[in-house]
């Protein structure tokens, strides 16, 4: 007797039965037969034919890739392939791949029901493309190609990208109709401008009665470039708010108000056209004999008190050789003490003045080569 045991097609005998088996051998070989179809093809449990011809069979090329029995390749020589369910992909290294390398463009088309859009390639033009439609090169809305991305496809239409906030939306946008670069509040391309940008210019504001600013968000100290819409006048200051600590306020006359002093660092002030102006005053006070120096950085106006004994007068710091610098010491009671100064004041008439013991003297200094030589000469003399 010639029968096999078998669950799945692959241990069938195909020789078997022999002919001088028994009918019976024949009904156990039908029944197993059965058994191994039902087991094969567990999963046609339903009622439905399976119409399929050889050459559909065929579409599936199921061919092993490497070792693993779930790591097939699904082949679909011409036509479209339909999948009405989700499409995953997953691994360590998952790769989609779309296109041969062939010399015809790629897309995925995703069809809506008001609006159709796309990502393609357009072999044409060697350009990754995200645009309106199922098409690929018409209304494209961004494109990428080498190191550049663009937005838009030169149409007379105002392109944006829009930042949707809780509270707030903001955009990037050309206004195509004004020709500006614009970034501003809300969705809505061209209201409510902070900044544009046209041909050579750039925009803070659009015209609202608004301050507008250019903050500095310092770790110790903010500072603030601004119009301070409600005087009419650009600040440059320290802090954030309009009209306080304002360092520079320049008004529509161009006239120019300063909050505080500028340090030239021995530089020079062309041309200046001073009006009201005052000068800092070095009030030395007492002396109380010894050396007491001078110090032209503290002041171009220098007042002092001679008493107690002699007193010796030295001076520090005048300005490079070159440039000229002066001071004027208001002297009180210069004549109560020996009064002594540097070697290196020449004075007019080659003799120091003679100073007042119980009154006020006006002195004043000069040197062009820092020091080297000082050129003195007394103003007044016990000034009443």
């Amino acid at each position: 007797m010639a029968k096999e045991t078998a669950t799945y097609i692959s241990q069938l005998v195909a020789t078997n039965p022999v002919a001088s088996d028994s009918v019976s051998v024949g009904d156990d070989h039908l029944r197993m037969l059965k058994t191994v179809l039902k087991t094969q093809f567990s999963g046609l449990s339903g009622t439905t034919a399976i119409t399929a011809t050889e050459a559909e069979m065929n579409y599936l090329d199921i061919a092993t890739l490497g070792t693993s029995a779930d790591s097939k390749v699904l082949t679909q020589a011409s036509g479209v392939v339909t999948i009405a369910g989700d499409v995953k992909i997953t691994g360590t290294t998952p790769l989609l791949t779309i296109g041969d390398a062939g010399a015809e463009d790629t897309t995925i088309v995703f069809d809506g029901n008001a609006k159709d859009f796309y990502v393609a390639l357009d072999d044409s033009a060697d350009k990754l493309l995200i645009g309106e439609g199922s098409t690929v090169g018409t209304n494209p809305i961004l494109s990428i190609t080498d190191d550049t991305v663009t937005l838009g496809d030169g149409a007379a239409v105002d392109t944006a990208i829009v930042f949707d906030g809780n509270a707030k939306d903001f955009h990037i946008a050309l206004d195509d109709s004004a020709d500006k670069l614009i970034i501003g509040e809300g969705s809505t391309v061209g209201t409510n401008e902070i900044l544009s940008i046209t041909d050579d210019t750039v925009t803070i504001g659009d015209g609202a009665a608004v301050d507008t600013y250019l903050n500095f968000d310092g770790n110790a100290v903010d500072y603030r470039v601004g119009l301070d819409d409600g005087t009419d006048k650009l600040e440059i200051g320290a802090g954030v708010a309009h009209g306080t600590t304002a360092a520079i306020a320049i008004d529509s006359a161009a006239d120019m108000v300063l909050g505080g002093y500028i340090n030239f660092q021995d530089e020079q002030a062309i041309r200046p056209d001073l009006k009201d102006y005052a000068e800092t005053v070095n009030a030395i006070g007492g002396t109380g004999g010894g050396t007491q120096d001078i110090d032209v950085t503290a002041g171009n106006v220098v007042t002092a008190t001679v008493d107690t004994s002699t007193n010796t007068f030295t001076f520090s710091n005048p300005s490079a050789s070159g440039k000229a610098c002066s001071f004027t010491l208001i002297l009180t009671n210069g004549g109560s003490q020996t009064v002594n100064w540097p070697g290196s004041v020449d004075w007019a008439g080659g003799t120091a003045p003679t100073l007042t013991s119980s009154g006020v003297d006006i002195l004043t200094f000069t040197t062009v080569d820092a020091g080297t030589i000082w050129y003195g000469f007394a103003a007044g003399t016990d000034m009443k």
